[in-house]
């Protein structure tokens, strides 16, 4: 039996994590968990990973993460506003350094006009600091579109980490 390919993106992370020291708590409102889950495929995910939240209705990420649900309603989950909330939320609920969030609309529905299939927003902070969010509109199937959110909330992390150097 063939083994897949280690995940380059995953292990790059782990490794600028390990060397740095950091701690991460992911916020995956879109992807359900696919970066923690592409993150501790790697050896001592243990000393990466704090912790994660998939915060997948508005309803828990007011209870989960105690977002305001004024916020959500104003602004809708799929949010600059929102995801940078997600963001520092984490950080409050968690001993982590650094915290990744993403939120989206994966498809096939869900889309409007002004928010179509494939958007996202990601946030990565440092504690005590401020977010770094990015707006995108990925394209493909649901597959594809988070993959690409998950690829993106990575390569965004390993961005900010190397920032720091």
């Amino acid at each position: 039996m063939m083994s897949e390919s280690p995940d380059v993106l995953a292990v790059e992370v782990s490794r600028r994590c390990r060397e740095k020291g950091v701690r991460l708590v992911l916020v995956e409102a879109c992807t359900g968990g696919l970066v923690c889950a592409r993150l501790t495929e790697v050896p001592g995910a243990s000393s990466v990973v704090e912790r994660g939240f998939i915060p997948y209705s508005n309803e828990s990420k007011v209870e989960q993460l105690g977002v305001p649900l004024e916020l959500l309603q104003v602004h809708g989950s799929v949010s600059a506003e929102a995801v940078e909330a997600l963001a520092h939320a984490a950080l409050e609920h968690s001993r982590a350094d650094w915290a990744v969030a993403e939120t989206g609309i994966a498809g096939p529905t869900g889309g409007t006009p002004l928010k179509p299939v494939g958007l996202a927003f990601l946030a990565v902070v440092r504690r005590g600091e401020r977010a770094a969010v990015e707006r995108h509109v990925f394209t493909g199937d649901r597959s594809d579109v988070r993959r690409a959110i998950a690829d993106r909330a990575m390569a965004l992390l390993l961005a900010r980490l190397e920032s720091e150097s």
